[in-house]
Order: C-alpha cells, then sequence, then structure tokens
C-alpha cells in the first residue's frame, strides 16, 4: 500500500514539475520587444526580463531610451506571467508560448479592471518600430518645437515644447508642458514620418507625425481612450511660461499650514520641532504620478545628502481615495521603492476641490508635483509647477543646478 501511495505522489510530483516547466520555461532571460495594441495600432516598447534566484520569481523592467525603469515582482500564475505595476493599478498577464507572450494588459480602479488592451511580446527583438537598416530618411527632427496639443473631445489645447535629439534615423526626447514632460520617448525618422512611444506602467503613449517643412503635424494616443491631435513648428527660441509664476500665494497670504497623517497614523505640521528655523521643501506629490516620480528620484537621495545641513523635505500625498486603508500602502509602497527618508503624509484626493481644502492659501494646484520652498522663518519663498525629469535633456540639467542655487541660499540665511 506505501508503496502505491509512494509511486502516485511521485507521479504527482513529476506532474506538478512538467507542468510548470511547460510554461516557465518558455519564458527566456533579456530583452522582449512588447506592444499595445489600440484603434487598429501598436504601441511598441521594450521590457528586460530575468528569472530572480529564488527561481520563482522575475525582474522586469520597462527600457525607454535611458531609462530602465523597475516594475513590481513578476511571477507565473498557472501558465502565465503575471507583471504587477502596483503604484499605477495596472498589471499585464500574459500566457508563454515558446519565445512569445500574449495577453492583456489591465487599467483597475479600486482593485476592479476599468480597461484593457491587448498585449503581446517577443523575444530577443531590441527595436521598437523599426527594425536595424529598415528606417530610412532625409529628414532630421533635431532642435527645439513649438507645440500645440488639442484634445479631440473637449477642443482644449495645450502648449509645450518639444526638445528632440536624431541620430541617424534614431530619435529620443521629450515634449515639456507647463504641468510637466512626457517623460523618455525613442523612436524613429522614417521616410517623412516620425514615431516615438513611451511606457511606464501609468503612460502607454504613441506619437505618429508627418513632417515637412519645419513642421510637424501628427496624432497622440495615450492610455486606453485619449486621443489628441499635435502640430509642431521648429522654433530654437520656444519656451513655456516661468515654472514659478503658475502657482502662488494668496495676496496676503505668506505660510503655509497643515496636519495631516502618514501611514501609521503619525500627524505631522510645519509646527513640529524638526521642522523650526530650517529651510522645508513641500513636496506636492502622488503615487500614481510619473512626474512625481521623477522628482522623487531626485529629491529623496538629494534629502540624505544634505539633510545634515539642516534642511527638511515633506510629502503631501494626493492619492485617488482619501480613505488610508486604500491609499496608505501604495504610499509605502513609493517609500520603499524610492527609499524616501523624510515623512510623506496622506493629504486628501487627487481633486481640484481637495487641494483647495488642504491648502487653501495657494491659488491652485495645477500640477503634480508642485514643490514649496520655505525659508527658515516659516516664509514661502518660491514654488515651482510641473518638473521636467531627466528626459528632458538639459532641462533637467538646468532645473537641478537652479534648485540647488536657491537652496543653498536658503540653508545659508541667518
Amino acid at each position: 500500500m506505501r508503496a502505491i501511495i509512494s509511486g502516485v505522489s511521485l507521479l504527482f510530483l513529476v506532474f506538478q514539475i512538467g507542468c510548470k516547466s511547460t510554461s516557465e520555461a518558455n519564458l527566456k532571460n533579456g530583452i522582449w520587444r512588447a506592444t499595445l495594441s489600440r484603434d487598429n495600432q501598436e504601441l511598441p516598447f521594450l521590457l528586460d526580463i530575468s528569472k530572480n534566484p529564488d527561481g520563482k520569481t522575475y525582474n522586469v523592467y520597462a527600457l525607454n531610451g535611458a531609462e530602465k525603469l523597475s516594475m513590481d515582482t513578476a511571477y507565473f500564475e498557472n501558465d502565465s506571467l503575471v507583471i504587477t505595476m502596483q503604484l499605477f493599478d495596472a498589471k499585464i498577464v500574459a500566457k508563454a508560448e515558446d519565445e512569445h507572450l500574449k495577453g492583456v494588459y489591465y487599467r483597475l480602479a479600486n482593485g476592479i479592471v476599468s480597461g484593457s488592451l491587448p498585449f503581446e511580446a517577443k523575444f530577443g527583438e531590441k527595436y521598437t518600430f523599426f527594425k536595424p537598416g529598415e528606417a530610412k530618411s532625409s529628414k532630421n527632427v533635431t532642435g527645439k518645437w513649438a507645440t500645440v496639443f488639442i484634445n479631440e473631445e473637449t477642443g482644449d489645447s495645450t502648449q509645450a515644447v518639444g526638445v528632440l535629439n536624431q541620430t541617424g534615423t534614431d530619435v529620443t526626447g521629450s515634449f515639456l508642458t507647463t504641468t510637466g514632460d512626457y517623460r523618455y520617448l525613442t523612436g524613429s525618422v522614417n521616410g517623412d514620418s516620425l514615431f516615438l512611444s513611451t511606457f511606464d506602467g501609468s503612460n502607454a503613449k504613441l506619437f505618429k507625425a508627418a513632417i515637412q517643412d519645419g513642421k510637424m503635424v501628427g496624432s497622440l494616443k495615450s492610455g486606453l481612450k485619449a486621443s489628441r491631435t499635435w502640430t509642431a513648428t521648429l522654433d530654437p527660441k520656444a519656451e513655456l511660461p516661468d515654472a514659478n509664476s503658475l502657482t502662488f500665494m494668496k495676496p496676503g497670504a505668506e505660510r503655509v499650514d497643515f496636519k495631516f497623517a502618514d501611514v501609521s497614523g503619525k500627524e505631522w505640521s510645519l509646527k513640529d520641532p524638526q521642522f523650526a528655523g530650517k529651510p522645508v521643501i513641500i513636496q506636492i506629490m502622488g503615487s500614481w504620478c510619473p512626474n512625481c516620480m521623477d522628482e522623487t528620484n531626485f529629491l529623496a537621495p538629494w534629502y540624505d545628502k544634505n539633510k545634515d545641513r539642516g534642511v527638511e523635505i515633506i510629502g503631501l500625498s494626493f492619492e485617488r481615495s482619501d480613505k488610508p486603508e486604500v491609499s496608505n500602502p501604495k504610499i509605502t509602497k513609493m517609500i520603499e521603492r524610492f527609499k524616501i527618508n523624510y515623512p510623506v503624509v496622506l493629504a486628501g484626493t487627487n481633486t481640484d476641490e481637495a487641494t483647495a481644502k488642504a491648502l487653501p492659501m495657494l491659488n491652485k494646484v495645477m500640477s503634480y508635483p508642485t514643490t514649496i520652498f520655505i525659508d527658515k522663518k516659516g516664509k514661502v519663498r518660491e514654488i515651482h509647477t510641473g518638473f521636467s525629469g531627466p528626459g528632458t535633456g538639459k532641462y533637467y540639467d538646468e532645473f537641478v543646478n537652479e534648485f540647488n542655487t536657491l537652496m543653498d541660499k536658503l540653508i545659508a540665511e541667518k
């Protein structure tokens, strides 16, 4: 009897191992060319997938030009790879077959699927739009572009500055707006057309445009549904409004005041002894916000390096829910991912009504992130709307220089 049971157990174990190896063995370590499909068009991007030493989970990175952006730990469920992006309420579930992944990209709302796009990926292909040598063009889009994006549903327009760099037919760059930038864009010029894309878990964007005589006319597919048309004119003098003039204190107001709790329930206020007599940076942010992610990648290590100089940072996180049980896990995830060593509190939802209630002394919070600089006497000295991340090249370098100059001044003041 024991021999029969042992034989059955052994057979079951072999069956389990066989099933696992059939699906997971198909998943090769390395670069995968992925696509999301929408409106009969493909949005391409690259993924770097590798198995962890535990033999069960996977590291997955989205590759956007110079960026290598970590997703959450991936794992197999039945015969499908599950790539989670908890901060952005998104996940990819894809079945592994040979050197191919096929499945769905899901967006979630309160844990329930709110929309989806077909997803596919093929191993070993390291290009986005065109294979090496396939794209050919005499056009060059290097330079600054005065750009206007128009919402197809509402007709609303957004001013932007495109900053593009072309090497051969390969193109990198970004578009800057008053509320932030479109992060790392990569793609190609082929014939008289420009193709660009990016994917960071939250934002999936596909740019296409016709190029002619220093002008471009194109379309932008963003996320699950959004569509915009856009026009751009090559203009070396193209500029946006001053980012330090868009958000400001209401007449008569000089100070910011609040009291909000962090994920442990501890309440924080600028009246706390930790902030007394020090310059303070208030980071208006959200765990769902890719531009906030870029700013946090700068602020968190900056704080670690400079906190002994007598400076503090506090993050006010405006989330999609004001319920701590819903939003605090996301804030915790953000703190852990970016190694944030300054307090981050849940300040409300990312709505105009909630930000006006939380910060009534401001004219309006129009962008995530927005950064408030306070001097040693507790007075607001500067408010910076938006953030030009590393994908914007020299604009990011200029921000860093201006930031450090201002902070050196505030720290040195008596």
